[in-house]
C-alpha cells in the first residue's frame, strides 16, 4: 500500500538560499526514507506554492510545515490549503517546534560558531503576534538552556514582539553576562535571519538549515500526523 505523500511546507524567501536549503534539506528526508514519496510547497513567495504541489498530488498527503511553532500559518493557512485539495486526503502535522531535536541542531550551529560553555544565549526568532507562537519559542529557549548546562537564553525576535535580538543582548550585558550568543531560530537563511545577524553585537549562529536532526524531526512529525484520526476540514475553511 502506497504511503501518503510527505509535503514539507516552507514559508518562503526572496532570498534564493532559502529554496535551495530547503531542497537539501528534503534529500536528507529522501536518504533516510527513500520509499517515500516527498515534495515541497511553498505559502509564498517562491514556486512551487502549496496549492500548485498539492494539485499535482494523488491519494494522500500529509502537510508537515517547515515552520518552528505555532502561529497563523500553522493555524490557518496549512489547513485552508489542505480543505481546497478536496481530491486528497490530508492531514496537517505539527510544526517542527518545540522539540529535543531542534534544540540539538540548535546546540550544535552555536558550536560551529564558536560558542563556549558558560556563555548566555540569545535565541533569535522570527516573531508572531500568536501568543501560541511566543509560547512555543519560550519552551525551545527553556529546552535549549537545559542542552547548554542551565545558562540563561533569553527569547528575541526579528518582528511582530520585543525584544529586538540586540536589546536581548544588551539586557544580558546588564545582567553582567559579558559572553553572549545567538541562536539563529530559522529553519533557513532569510532576511530575518540575515537582519539579526548583521544588528547583534554577539557572536550569531548560522540558522538551522539542512541539519541532520531537521531531516529526523520531520519524519517523526510526518509519522506523528499519521498516528492521529484525520480531521475534517472546517467548512469555514474550504471557502477560505
Amino acid at each position: 500500500m502506497q504511503q501518503p505523500t510527505l509535503v514539507a511546507v516552507a514559508h518562503g524567501s526572496r532570498d534564493p538560499r532559502a529554496l535551495r536549503t530547503a531542497l537539501a534539506l528534503l534529500e536528507r528526508v529522501r536518504e533516510l526514507r527513500p520509499r517515500l514519496d516527498v515534495r515541497l510547497g511553498h505559502i509564498e513567495l517562491n514556486e512551487p506554492l502549496l496549492d500548485d504541489t498539492l494539485r499535482a498530488t494523488s491519494g494522500a498527503a500529509v502537510l508537515v510545515p517547515l515552520l518552528l511553532g505555532r502561529g497563523y500559518h500553522v493555524k490557518r493557512d496549512l489547513p485552508a490549503a489542505a480543505a481546497r485539495a478536496t481530491h486528497l486526503d490530508t492531514r496537517v502535522a505539527a510544526p517542527l517546534g518545540p522539540h529535543p531535536l531542534l534544540v540539538e541542531a540548535l546546540y550544535e550551529r552555536l558550536v560551529e560558531a564558536g560558542w563556549t560553555a558558560g556563555a548566555a544565549v540569545v535565541l533569535a526568532a522570527a516573531g508572531s503576534r500568536d501568543p501560541d507562537s511566543a509560547a512555543d519559542t519560550r519552551r525551545t529557549a527553556a529546552l535549549l538552556s537545559g542542552r547548554l548546562g542551565g545558562v540563561p537564553v533569553v527569547p528575541a525576535y526579528a518582528s511582530a514582539a520585543t525584544p529586538s535580538a540586540p536589546e536581548a543582548v544588551r539586557a544580558l550585558a546588564a545582567r553582567g553576562h559579558h559572553r553572549i550568543a545567538v541562536a539563529s531560530y530559522f529553519a533557513a537563511p532569510g532576511r530575518f535571519a540575515t537582519q539579526t545577524a548583521a544588528a547583534s553585537p554577539a557572536l550569531a549562529a548560522a540558522p538551522l538549515g539542512d541539519h541532520p536532526a531537521l531531516a529526523r524531526l520531520l519524519l517523526r512529525r510526518y509519522d506523528e500526523a499519521l498516528g492521529r484520526p484525520a480531521a475534517r476540514p472546517r467548512p469555514e475553511l474550504v471557502s477560505a
